[in-house]
Protein backbone atom coordinates (compact mmCIF):
# COMPACT_ATOMS: atom_id res chain seq x y z
CA UNK A 1 0.00 0.00 0.00
CA UNK A 2 2.68 2.30 0.82
CA UNK A 3 4.46 1.50 -2.63
CA UNK A 4 0.96 2.94 -3.75
CA UNK A 5 1.12 5.74 -1.96
CA UNK A 6 4.37 7.08 -3.03
CA UNK A 7 4.07 6.11 -6.80
CA UNK A 8 3.75 8.69 -9.52
CA UNK A 9 0.03 7.83 -10.12
CA UNK A 10 -0.93 8.94 -6.68
CA UNK A 11 1.56 12.18 -6.27
CA UNK A 12 1.71 13.25 -9.65
CA UNK A 13 -1.97 12.61 -11.36
CA UNK A 14 -4.17 12.09 -8.73
CA UNK A 15 -4.06 15.61 -7.78
CA UNK A 16 -4.06 16.68 -11.33
CA UNK A 17 -7.47 14.33 -11.89
CA UNK A 18 -8.76 16.01 -8.61
CA UNK A 19 -7.93 19.65 -9.82
CA UNK A 20 -9.43 19.16 -13.41
CA UNK A 21 -13.07 17.51 -11.37
CA UNK A 22 -12.55 20.89 -9.20
CA UNK A 23 -12.37 22.78 -12.55
CA UNK A 24 -15.33 20.96 -14.38
CA UNK A 25 -17.66 21.31 -11.09
CA UNK A 26 -17.03 25.12 -11.40
CA UNK A 27 -16.94 25.14 -15.26
CA UNK A 28 -20.47 26.75 -17.39
CA UNK A 29 -20.61 23.24 -19.11
CA UNK A 30 -21.24 21.45 -15.43
CA UNK A 31 -23.68 24.07 -14.36
CA UNK A 32 -25.96 23.83 -17.62
CA UNK A 33 -25.79 20.10 -17.15
CA UNK A 34 -27.03 20.10 -13.77
CA UNK A 35 -29.62 22.40 -15.07
CA UNK A 36 -30.93 20.62 -17.75
CA UNK A 37 -30.49 17.38 -15.51
CA UNK A 38 -32.91 19.32 -12.92
CA UNK A 39 -35.46 20.38 -15.31
CA UNK A 40 -35.89 16.47 -16.51
CA UNK A 41 -36.20 15.20 -13.47
CA UNK A 42 -38.97 17.85 -12.74
CA UNK A 43 -40.49 17.33 -15.82
CA UNK A 44 -40.44 13.44 -15.55
CA UNK A 45 -42.38 13.83 -12.28
CA UNK A 46 -45.27 15.61 -13.50
CA UNK A 47 -45.35 14.65 -17.17
CA UNK A 48 -48.21 12.91 -18.48
CA UNK A 49 -46.14 10.39 -20.24
CA UNK A 50 -44.39 9.42 -17.44
CA UNK A 51 -47.82 8.97 -15.46
CA UNK A 52 -48.96 7.18 -18.49
CA UNK A 53 -46.32 4.43 -18.43
CA UNK A 54 -46.53 3.91 -14.68
CA UNK A 55 -50.44 3.36 -15.30
CA UNK A 56 -51.92 0.47 -15.60
CA UNK A 57 -54.57 1.12 -18.37
CA UNK A 58 -58.10 -0.64 -17.92
CA UNK A 59 -57.41 -2.64 -20.85
CA UNK A 60 -54.72 -4.68 -19.12
CA UNK A 61 -56.01 -4.54 -15.83
CA UNK A 62 -58.82 -6.91 -16.91
CA UNK A 63 -56.42 -8.81 -19.62
CA UNK A 64 -55.69 -11.45 -17.15
CA UNK A 65 -59.42 -12.08 -15.75
CA UNK A 66 -60.73 -12.14 -18.96
CA UNK A 67 -62.99 -15.02 -20.32
CA UNK A 68 -61.26 -14.43 -23.51
CA UNK A 69 -57.83 -14.52 -21.79
CA UNK A 70 -58.71 -17.86 -19.94
CA UNK A 71 -60.23 -18.92 -22.98
CA UNK A 72 -57.26 -19.07 -25.34
CA UNK A 73 -54.93 -19.98 -22.75
CA UNK A 74 -56.91 -23.01 -21.62
CA UNK A 75 -57.18 -24.00 -25.33
CA UNK A 76 -53.19 -23.54 -25.99
CA UNK A 77 -52.63 -25.53 -23.38
CA UNK A 78 -54.90 -28.93 -24.43
CA UNK A 79 -52.00 -30.66 -25.52
CA UNK A 80 -49.74 -29.94 -22.61
CA UNK A 81 -52.73 -30.93 -19.96
CA UNK A 82 -53.28 -34.41 -22.16
CA UNK A 83 -49.34 -34.92 -21.85
CA UNK A 84 -49.39 -34.22 -18.39
CA UNK A 85 -52.62 -36.57 -17.98
CA UNK A 86 -50.58 -39.35 -19.61
CA UNK A 87 -47.21 -38.99 -17.80
CA UNK A 88 -49.07 -39.49 -14.61
CA UNK A 89 -50.89 -42.46 -15.97
CA UNK A 90 -47.68 -43.94 -17.09
CA UNK A 91 -45.16 -42.57 -14.69
CA UNK A 92 -44.06 -46.10 -13.36
CA UNK A 93 -43.10 -47.34 -16.79
CA UNK A 94 -41.46 -43.54 -18.65
CA UNK A 95 -39.60 -43.42 -14.99
CA UNK A 96 -37.92 -46.53 -15.84
CA UNK A 97 -37.43 -45.63 -19.48
CA UNK A 98 -33.93 -44.37 -20.72
CA UNK A 99 -35.20 -42.53 -24.05
CA UNK A 100 -38.45 -40.86 -22.19
CA UNK A 101 -36.28 -39.55 -19.78
CA UNK A 102 -34.44 -38.20 -22.07
CA UNK A 103 -37.10 -36.90 -24.43
CA UNK A 104 -38.41 -35.06 -21.68
CA UNK A 105 -35.40 -33.61 -20.18
CA UNK A 106 -34.59 -32.30 -23.66
CA UNK A 107 -37.30 -30.90 -23.49
CA UNK A 108 -37.09 -29.22 -20.47
CA UNK A 109 -33.91 -27.60 -21.22
CA UNK A 110 -35.80 -25.94 -24.35
CA UNK A 111 -34.34 -22.34 -23.22
CA UNK A 112 -30.52 -23.62 -24.28
CA UNK A 113 -31.83 -25.32 -27.04
CA UNK A 114 -33.73 -21.85 -28.57
CA UNK A 115 -30.38 -19.95 -27.96
CA UNK A 116 -28.37 -22.03 -29.91
CA UNK A 117 -31.17 -22.05 -32.41
CA UNK A 118 -31.73 -18.61 -33.04
CA UNK A 119 -27.67 -18.23 -33.25
CA UNK A 120 -27.93 -20.85 -36.41
CA UNK A 121 -30.90 -18.43 -37.55
CA UNK A 122 -28.70 -15.48 -37.11
CA UNK A 123 -25.59 -15.81 -38.68
CA UNK A 124 -26.07 -18.30 -41.44
CA UNK A 125 -25.65 -16.27 -44.79
CA UNK A 126 -28.13 -15.32 -46.79
CA UNK A 127 -27.15 -17.77 -49.67
CA UNK A 128 -27.75 -21.08 -47.61
CA UNK A 129 -30.30 -20.18 -45.34
CA UNK A 130 -33.71 -20.79 -46.61
CA UNK A 131 -37.19 -19.03 -44.29
CA UNK A 132 -38.63 -22.38 -44.37
CA UNK A 133 -36.02 -23.84 -42.14
CA UNK A 134 -36.86 -20.75 -39.33
CA UNK A 135 -40.32 -22.25 -39.64
CA UNK A 136 -39.69 -26.02 -39.75
CA UNK A 137 -37.61 -25.25 -36.63
CA UNK A 138 -39.89 -23.38 -34.52
CA UNK A 139 -42.56 -25.52 -35.06
CA UNK A 140 -40.30 -28.27 -33.77
CA UNK A 141 -39.74 -26.22 -31.15
CA UNK A 142 -43.40 -25.42 -30.36
CA UNK A 143 -43.79 -29.38 -30.67
CA UNK A 144 -41.08 -29.84 -28.08
CA UNK A 145 -42.71 -26.64 -25.55
CA UNK A 146 -46.09 -29.41 -25.21
CA UNK A 147 -43.43 -32.03 -23.44
CA UNK A 148 -41.73 -29.46 -21.25
CA UNK A 149 -44.34 -29.48 -18.40
CA UNK A 150 -44.76 -32.81 -18.51
CA UNK A 151 -43.71 -33.78 -15.29
CA UNK A 152 -44.37 -30.72 -13.64
CA UNK A 153 -48.68 -30.12 -12.94
CA UNK A 154 -48.67 -26.50 -12.81
CA UNK A 155 -46.57 -25.59 -15.91
CA UNK A 156 -48.63 -23.66 -18.54
CA UNK A 157 -47.56 -22.36 -21.90
CA UNK A 158 -48.33 -18.42 -20.82
CA UNK A 159 -50.24 -16.15 -23.32
CA UNK A 160 -51.11 -13.73 -20.20
CA UNK A 161 -48.17 -11.87 -20.78
CA UNK A 162 -48.45 -11.59 -24.00
CA UNK A 163 -51.11 -8.60 -23.15
CA UNK A 164 -54.30 -7.70 -25.52
CA UNK A 165 -52.93 -5.89 -28.04
CA UNK A 166 -50.31 -8.43 -29.19
CA UNK A 167 -52.52 -11.58 -29.08
CA UNK A 168 -55.27 -8.99 -31.06
CA UNK A 169 -52.29 -8.80 -33.80
CA UNK A 170 -51.25 -12.17 -33.58
CA UNK A 171 -54.89 -13.28 -33.39
CA UNK A 172 -55.22 -10.80 -36.81
CA UNK A 173 -52.73 -12.79 -39.10
CA UNK A 174 -54.65 -15.89 -40.21
CA UNK A 175 -58.06 -13.76 -40.74
CA UNK A 176 -55.66 -11.24 -42.67
CA UNK A 177 -54.77 -14.51 -44.31
CA UNK A 178 -58.15 -15.84 -45.31
CA UNK A 179 -59.35 -12.57 -46.25
CA UNK A 180 -56.70 -11.74 -48.81
CA UNK A 181 -57.59 -11.16 -52.09
CA UNK A 182 -54.33 -12.99 -53.56
CA UNK A 183 -54.49 -16.00 -51.12
CA UNK A 184 -51.96 -17.79 -52.67
CA UNK A 185 -49.34 -14.88 -52.26
CA UNK A 186 -50.11 -14.58 -48.83
CA UNK A 187 -49.42 -18.33 -47.86
CA UNK A 188 -45.92 -18.16 -47.47
CA UNK A 189 -46.28 -14.65 -45.30
CA UNK A 190 -48.34 -16.51 -42.96
CA UNK A 191 -46.05 -18.91 -42.12
CA UNK A 192 -43.75 -16.31 -41.47
CA UNK A 193 -45.67 -15.04 -39.47
CA UNK A 194 -46.44 -17.96 -37.67
CA UNK A 195 -42.87 -19.13 -37.15
CA UNK A 196 -42.91 -15.29 -35.33
CA UNK A 197 -45.18 -16.47 -33.23
CA UNK A 198 -44.37 -19.71 -32.43
CA UNK A 199 -40.92 -17.37 -31.04
CA UNK A 200 -42.42 -15.13 -28.79
CA UNK A 201 -44.75 -17.74 -27.18
CA UNK A 202 -41.51 -20.33 -26.47
CA UNK A 203 -39.05 -17.40 -25.27
CA UNK A 204 -42.30 -15.94 -22.91
CA UNK A 205 -43.39 -19.44 -22.00
CA UNK A 206 -39.58 -21.05 -21.13
CA UNK A 207 -37.93 -18.28 -19.02
CA UNK A 208 -38.88 -18.77 -15.87
CA UNK A 209 -34.58 -18.18 -14.16
CA UNK A 210 -32.21 -15.24 -14.99
CA UNK A 211 -30.15 -17.93 -16.16
CA UNK A 212 -32.04 -18.14 -19.23
CA UNK A 213 -32.64 -15.16 -19.70
CA UNK A 214 -29.12 -14.12 -19.55
CA UNK A 215 -28.64 -17.26 -21.96
CA UNK A 216 -30.48 -15.77 -24.49
CA UNK A 217 -28.88 -12.05 -24.23
CA UNK A 218 -25.81 -14.10 -24.34
CA UNK A 219 -26.88 -16.05 -27.70
CA UNK A 220 -27.72 -12.96 -28.89
CA UNK A 221 -24.99 -11.31 -28.45
CA UNK A 222 -22.44 -14.09 -29.96
CA UNK A 223 -24.61 -13.65 -33.28
CA UNK A 224 -23.83 -10.36 -33.08
CA UNK A 225 -20.39 -10.31 -32.40
CA UNK A 226 -20.56 -13.06 -35.19
CA UNK A 227 -22.38 -11.18 -37.85
CA UNK A 228 -20.31 -7.77 -36.76
CA UNK A 229 -17.12 -9.42 -37.54
CA UNK A 230 -18.69 -10.97 -40.72
CA UNK A 231 -19.23 -7.37 -41.61
CA UNK A 232 -15.68 -6.37 -40.72
CA UNK A 233 -14.21 -8.89 -42.93
CA UNK A 234 -16.50 -7.55 -46.15
CA UNK A 235 -15.38 -4.52 -45.57
CA UNK A 236 -11.62 -5.23 -45.90
CA UNK A 237 -12.53 -7.21 -48.52
CA UNK A 238 -13.70 -4.65 -50.49
CA UNK A 239 -17.81 -4.23 -51.60
CA UNK A 240 -19.12 -3.03 -54.94
CA UNK A 241 -20.75 0.17 -55.25
CA UNK A 242 -24.60 -1.33 -56.16
CA UNK A 243 -26.04 1.96 -58.05
CA UNK A 244 -29.37 0.05 -57.46
CA UNK A 245 -29.29 1.49 -53.80
CA UNK A 246 -26.43 4.75 -53.87
CA UNK A 247 -27.46 7.52 -55.72
CA UNK A 248 -23.58 8.15 -56.53
CA UNK A 249 -24.45 11.97 -57.32
CA UNK A 250 -25.25 13.01 -54.47
CA UNK A 251 -23.48 10.06 -52.11
CA UNK A 252 -19.54 11.08 -54.02
CA UNK A 253 -16.82 9.03 -52.66
CA UNK A 254 -19.19 6.83 -50.75
CA UNK A 255 -18.10 3.04 -50.65
CA UNK A 256 -20.02 0.16 -51.05
CA UNK A 257 -21.97 -1.02 -48.27
CA UNK A 258 -21.60 -3.69 -46.16
CA UNK A 259 -24.74 -6.11 -46.01
CA UNK A 260 -23.14 -9.32 -44.13
CA UNK A 261 -25.44 -12.31 -44.42
CA UNK A 262 -28.33 -10.94 -45.19
CA UNK A 263 -28.04 -9.36 -48.57
CA UNK A 264 -29.38 -5.72 -48.35
CA UNK A 265 -27.94 -3.19 -45.78
CA UNK A 266 -31.07 -1.80 -44.61
CA UNK A 267 -32.22 -5.35 -43.24
CA UNK A 268 -28.24 -5.74 -42.22
CA UNK A 269 -28.65 -2.73 -40.03
CA UNK A 270 -31.71 -3.55 -38.77
CA UNK A 271 -30.68 -6.62 -37.34
CA UNK A 272 -27.48 -4.66 -35.59
CA UNK A 273 -29.63 -1.80 -34.44
CA UNK A 274 -32.11 -4.47 -32.75
CA UNK A 275 -28.87 -6.62 -31.16
CA UNK A 276 -26.57 -3.93 -30.16
CA UNK A 277 -28.61 -2.81 -26.74
CA UNK A 278 -29.08 -6.07 -25.86
CA UNK A 279 -25.57 -6.86 -25.96
CA UNK A 280 -24.71 -4.18 -24.28
CA UNK A 281 -27.72 -5.08 -21.22
CA UNK A 282 -25.85 -8.24 -21.60
CA UNK A 283 -22.77 -6.72 -21.13
CA UNK A 284 -23.33 -4.58 -18.01
CA UNK A 285 -25.68 -7.60 -16.19
CA UNK A 286 -23.17 -10.74 -16.79
CA UNK A 287 -21.44 -10.77 -13.62
CA UNK A 288 -18.16 -12.83 -15.33
CA UNK A 289 -15.80 -10.89 -16.96
CA UNK A 290 -16.36 -13.62 -19.65
CA UNK A 291 -19.64 -12.72 -20.56
CA UNK A 292 -18.95 -8.75 -20.39
CA UNK A 293 -16.04 -8.94 -22.71
CA UNK A 294 -18.48 -10.43 -25.33
CA UNK A 295 -20.90 -7.84 -24.89
CA UNK A 296 -18.59 -4.99 -25.12
CA UNK A 297 -17.09 -6.56 -27.91
CA UNK A 298 -20.19 -7.10 -29.43
CA UNK A 299 -21.40 -4.23 -29.02
CA UNK A 300 -18.64 -2.33 -30.37
CA UNK A 301 -18.21 -4.44 -33.34
CA UNK A 302 -21.61 -3.85 -33.97
CA UNK A 303 -21.56 -0.43 -34.16
CA UNK A 304 -18.73 -0.49 -36.13
CA UNK A 305 -20.25 -1.92 -38.63
CA UNK A 306 -23.92 -0.57 -38.73
CA UNK A 307 -21.98 2.99 -39.33
CA UNK A 308 -20.49 0.30 -42.16
CA UNK A 309 -23.90 -0.25 -43.37
CA UNK A 310 -24.39 3.78 -44.95
CA UNK A 311 -28.20 3.01 -43.31
CA UNK A 312 -29.27 6.33 -42.53
CA UNK A 313 -32.78 5.49 -41.26
CA UNK A 314 -31.07 2.64 -38.88
CA UNK A 315 -28.88 5.84 -37.98
CA UNK A 316 -31.61 7.33 -36.45
CA UNK A 317 -33.17 4.51 -35.28
CA UNK A 318 -29.58 4.19 -33.36
CA UNK A 319 -29.67 7.76 -32.01
CA UNK A 320 -33.18 6.86 -30.83
CA UNK A 321 -32.15 3.42 -28.89
CA UNK A 322 -29.11 5.11 -27.33
CA UNK A 323 -31.58 7.85 -25.46
CA UNK A 324 -34.11 5.80 -24.31
CA UNK A 325 -31.35 3.38 -23.28
CA UNK A 326 -29.52 5.94 -21.34
CA UNK A 327 -33.24 7.52 -19.77
CA UNK A 328 -33.86 3.71 -18.68
CA UNK A 329 -30.73 3.19 -17.38
CA UNK A 330 -29.26 6.13 -16.14
CA UNK A 331 -30.80 9.35 -16.85
CA UNK A 332 -28.15 11.71 -15.74
CA UNK A 333 -25.88 10.05 -18.65
CA UNK A 334 -28.56 11.87 -21.30
CA UNK A 335 -26.89 15.20 -21.21
CA UNK A 336 -23.49 13.78 -21.52
CA UNK A 337 -24.35 11.72 -24.33
CA UNK A 338 -25.65 14.96 -25.87
CA UNK A 339 -22.30 16.38 -25.61
CA UNK A 340 -20.21 13.06 -26.23
CA UNK A 341 -22.37 12.87 -29.80
CA UNK A 342 -21.53 16.80 -30.74
CA UNK A 343 -18.30 16.78 -30.29
CA UNK A 344 -17.84 12.98 -31.84
CA UNK A 345 -19.20 14.27 -35.08
CA UNK A 346 -16.21 16.25 -35.54
CA UNK A 347 -14.42 12.82 -35.71
CA UNK A 348 -16.69 10.87 -37.75
CA UNK A 349 -15.38 10.22 -41.67
CA UNK A 350 -16.23 12.38 -44.29
CA UNK A 351 -18.50 9.95 -46.20
CA UNK A 352 -20.43 8.85 -42.91
CA UNK A 353 -21.27 12.89 -42.41
CA UNK A 354 -22.44 13.46 -45.70
CA UNK A 355 -24.05 10.21 -45.94
CA UNK A 356 -26.03 11.56 -42.50
CA UNK A 357 -26.37 15.02 -44.44
CA UNK A 358 -27.67 13.63 -46.91
CA UNK A 359 -31.22 12.42 -45.44
CA UNK A 360 -32.49 16.04 -46.50
CA UNK A 361 -31.74 15.72 -49.57
CA UNK A 362 -34.10 15.65 -52.13
CA UNK A 363 -32.03 14.75 -54.97
CA UNK A 364 -30.86 11.89 -53.33
CA UNK A 365 -32.73 9.49 -55.50
CA UNK A 366 -33.25 7.03 -52.69
CA UNK A 367 -34.99 9.70 -51.07
CA UNK A 368 -37.14 10.94 -54.07
CA UNK A 369 -38.07 7.37 -55.11
CA UNK A 370 -40.23 6.85 -51.78
CA UNK A 371 -42.55 9.51 -52.32
CA UNK A 372 -44.48 8.09 -55.21
CA UNK A 373 -44.41 4.58 -53.06
CA UNK A 374 -45.65 6.56 -50.25
CA UNK A 375 -48.24 7.82 -52.38
CA UNK A 376 -48.96 4.71 -53.89
CA UNK A 377 -49.67 3.43 -50.64
CA UNK A 378 -51.56 6.38 -49.28
CA UNK A 379 -54.32 6.14 -52.20
CA UNK A 380 -54.89 2.32 -51.47
CA UNK A 381 -55.03 3.09 -47.85
CA UNK A 382 -58.11 5.45 -49.04
CA UNK A 383 -59.76 3.23 -51.50
CA UNK A 384 -59.61 0.03 -48.46
CA UNK A 385 -58.92 1.66 -44.71
CA UNK A 386 -60.69 -0.78 -42.96
CA UNK A 387 -59.19 -4.20 -44.36
CA UNK A 388 -55.96 -4.52 -46.18
CA UNK A 389 -55.24 -6.59 -48.96
CA UNK A 390 -53.73 -9.87 -47.31
CA UNK A 391 -50.17 -10.85 -45.81
CA UNK A 392 -47.42 -10.15 -47.95
CA UNK A 393 -45.30 -7.83 -49.80
CA UNK A 394 -46.27 -9.95 -53.00
CA UNK A 395 -50.14 -9.38 -52.70
CA UNK A 396 -49.49 -5.88 -52.30
CA UNK A 397 -47.25 -5.54 -54.69
CA UNK A 398 -49.93 -7.34 -56.74
CA UNK A 399 -52.70 -5.05 -55.53
CA UNK A 400 -50.95 -1.44 -56.23
CA UNK A 401 -50.40 -3.29 -60.06
CA UNK A 402 -53.60 -4.48 -60.63
CA UNK A 403 -55.66 -0.81 -59.53
CA UNK A 404 -52.26 1.07 -61.34
CA UNK A 405 -51.99 3.08 -57.74
CA UNK A 406 -47.89 3.43 -58.69
CA UNK A 407 -46.49 6.25 -60.81
CA UNK A 408 -42.88 6.29 -60.23
CA UNK A 409 -40.08 5.62 -62.52
CA UNK A 410 -39.04 2.29 -60.41
CA UNK A 411 -41.36 -0.53 -59.42
CA UNK A 412 -43.46 -0.83 -56.54
CA UNK A 413 -41.43 -3.11 -53.85
CA UNK A 414 -42.68 -2.65 -50.89
CA UNK A 415 -44.03 0.79 -48.90
CA UNK A 416 -40.65 1.49 -47.20
CA UNK A 417 -42.86 2.31 -44.22
CA UNK A 418 -43.10 -0.46 -41.61
CA UNK A 419 -46.98 1.56 -40.65
CA UNK A 420 -48.13 1.91 -44.18
CA UNK A 421 -47.06 -1.61 -44.94
CA UNK A 422 -49.01 -3.20 -42.02
CA UNK A 423 -52.08 -0.97 -42.51
CA UNK A 424 -51.98 -1.87 -46.32
CA UNK A 425 -51.56 -5.80 -45.47
CA UNK A 426 -53.99 -6.33 -42.47
CA UNK A 427 -56.09 -3.13 -42.49
CA UNK A 428 -56.21 -0.33 -39.78
CA UNK A 429 -57.27 -2.90 -36.80
CA UNK A 430 -54.11 -4.99 -37.44
CA UNK A 431 -52.10 -1.54 -37.30
CA UNK A 432 -53.57 -0.16 -33.77
CA UNK A 433 -53.08 -3.58 -32.48
CA UNK A 434 -49.85 -3.59 -33.45
CA UNK A 435 -48.27 -0.13 -32.35
CA UNK A 436 -50.17 -1.17 -29.21
CA UNK A 437 -48.78 -4.41 -28.80
CA UNK A 438 -45.32 -2.78 -29.19
CA UNK A 439 -46.10 0.23 -26.51
CA UNK A 440 -47.80 -1.75 -24.27
CA UNK A 441 -44.94 -4.30 -24.08
CA UNK A 442 -42.52 -1.63 -23.72
CA UNK A 443 -44.59 0.10 -21.02
CA UNK A 444 -45.06 -3.50 -19.39
CA UNK A 445 -41.08 -3.52 -18.78
CA UNK A 446 -40.93 -0.15 -17.40
CA UNK A 447 -43.73 -0.91 -14.71
CA UNK A 448 -41.02 -3.77 -14.18
CA UNK A 449 -37.81 -1.80 -14.06
CA UNK A 450 -38.40 -0.61 -10.51
CA UNK A 451 -38.52 -4.23 -8.88
CA UNK A 452 -36.29 -6.34 -11.25
CA UNK A 453 -32.70 -7.33 -10.82
CA UNK A 454 -29.85 -6.70 -12.56
CA UNK A 455 -30.56 -9.95 -15.88
CA UNK A 456 -34.06 -9.02 -15.77
CA UNK A 457 -33.61 -5.02 -15.92
CA UNK A 458 -31.20 -4.99 -18.46
CA UNK A 459 -32.76 -7.29 -20.66
CA UNK A 460 -35.60 -4.89 -20.45
CA UNK A 461 -33.70 -2.38 -21.00
CA UNK A 462 -31.57 -3.64 -23.87
CA UNK A 463 -34.76 -4.86 -25.74
CA UNK A 464 -36.58 -1.70 -25.41
CA UNK A 465 -34.31 0.62 -26.92
CA UNK A 466 -33.62 -2.19 -29.41
CA UNK A 467 -37.17 -2.12 -30.91
CA UNK A 468 -38.56 0.83 -30.18
CA UNK A 469 -34.79 2.41 -32.35
CA UNK A 470 -36.67 0.05 -35.21
CA UNK A 471 -40.17 1.04 -35.06
CA UNK A 472 -38.52 4.85 -35.43
CA UNK A 473 -36.21 3.52 -38.37
CA UNK A 474 -39.66 1.69 -39.94
CA UNK A 475 -41.17 5.10 -40.51
CA UNK A 476 -38.45 5.41 -43.76
CA UNK A 477 -38.29 1.48 -44.55
CA UNK A 478 -39.82 -1.77 -43.95
CA UNK A 479 -37.56 -4.14 -42.35
CA UNK A 480 -39.84 -7.06 -42.50
CA UNK A 481 -39.10 -7.17 -46.36
CA UNK A 482 -36.49 -9.74 -44.74
CA UNK A 483 -38.57 -12.73 -42.99
CA UNK A 484 -35.34 -13.15 -40.79
CA UNK A 485 -35.16 -9.51 -39.24
CA UNK A 486 -38.84 -9.56 -38.78
CA UNK A 487 -38.52 -12.93 -36.36
CA UNK A 488 -35.38 -11.14 -34.91
CA UNK A 489 -37.66 -8.17 -33.93
CA UNK A 490 -40.05 -10.58 -32.36
CA UNK A 491 -37.39 -12.51 -30.78
CA UNK A 492 -35.89 -9.28 -29.02
CA UNK A 493 -39.38 -8.44 -28.69
CA UNK A 494 -40.18 -11.74 -26.86
CA UNK A 495 -36.53 -10.88 -24.31
CA UNK A 496 -38.39 -8.12 -23.53
CA UNK A 497 -41.75 -9.38 -22.00
CA UNK A 498 -39.94 -12.73 -20.81
CA UNK A 499 -37.84 -10.12 -18.60
CA UNK A 500 -41.14 -8.36 -17.57
CA UNK A 501 -43.06 -11.31 -17.07
CA UNK A 502 -39.72 -13.05 -14.83
CA UNK A 503 -39.41 -9.66 -13.08
CA UNK A 504 -42.78 -9.62 -12.20
CA UNK A 505 -42.88 -13.28 -10.76
CA UNK A 506 -39.93 -12.52 -8.89
CA UNK A 507 -40.95 -9.96 -6.97
CA UNK A 508 -44.76 -11.89 -5.52
CA UNK A 509 -42.07 -14.53 -4.95
CA UNK A 510 -40.11 -12.35 -2.85
CA UNK A 511 -43.35 -10.88 -1.38
CA UNK A 512 -44.72 -14.12 -0.62
CA UNK A 513 -41.34 -14.96 1.30
CA UNK A 514 -41.57 -12.01 3.45
CA UNK A 515 -45.25 -13.04 4.36
CA UNK A 516 -43.99 -15.76 5.02
CA UNK A 517 -41.62 -14.35 7.67
CA UNK A 518 -43.97 -12.10 9.04
CA UNK A 519 -46.68 -14.64 9.88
Amino acid sequence: MEIVKTSVLCTWLTPLWLALCRAYDASCVAKLLRTFTAACRRWSQSSAVVAFLRREGTLSHAWEESVLCRLLTALVNLPVRFLQFLYRKLKGPMEGSFFADLGISIAEQESFLLGWVMLAIMVIPYEKWSNGYSFAILLLCTLLLFFTGMRRPDWRIDLTSLGPWLMAFFCLVPVSWALSSYRALSTRFLLYYLTCIFCVVIVVSVVERREQLQRLMGAASLALLVMALGGIVQRIQGVAVDAMIVDQTANAGMPGRVFGFYDNPNAFGSVLLLLIPVAVGYMLSCPGWLGRFLGCFSAAAGLMTLLMTYSRANWVGLLVAIFVFLLLWKRKLVPVAIVVAAVGVSFLPETILNRALSIFNTSDTAISSRFPVYQAAIDYIKLHPIVGCGLGVDALREAVADLQLFKGYDRFVHCHNIYLQVWCEMGIVALIAFVGGILWSVKKGIRALAQAGSTCRMAIIGASAGVLGVMVSGIADFPWSYPRVMLIFWFVCALLLAAARLAVREQRAQGNVEANHET
